[in-house]
């Protein structure tokens, strides 16, 4: 110490050495909160994407069965006749 205190000298070096460690420690534990939150935030992305995309296939999944359905719905028979009928000459 710079100066006489009423405090051992030994306890007042303790906590000196207490104090520089944390501040020394500091730097590092503030690095690896940021990679932490980082890593959290990126692997929250991906998780989004993935599941987008997913949605995005079930999605086109079914506007593909309503398309197919709607095929299906078209009376194919008569299409036909009248097709026939107008290359025909209209009778």
């Amino acid at each position: 110490m710079a100066f006489p205190t009423a405090v051992n000298d030994q306890i007042t070096d303790s906590i000196t050495q207490a104090n520089v460690s944390v501040l020394g420690t500091a730097p590092a534990m503030a690095v690896g909160n940021l990679y932490v939150a980082t890593a959290q935030a990126m692997s929250n992305a991906a998780h989004n994407a993935t599941n987008q995309q997913q949605q995005a296939n079930i999605t086109a999944q079914a506007a593909t069965v309503m398309g197919v359905a709607t095929l299906y719905k078209i009376d194919t028979a008569s299409t036909g006749v009248a097709t026939a009928s107008v290359l025909k000459g209209g009778n």
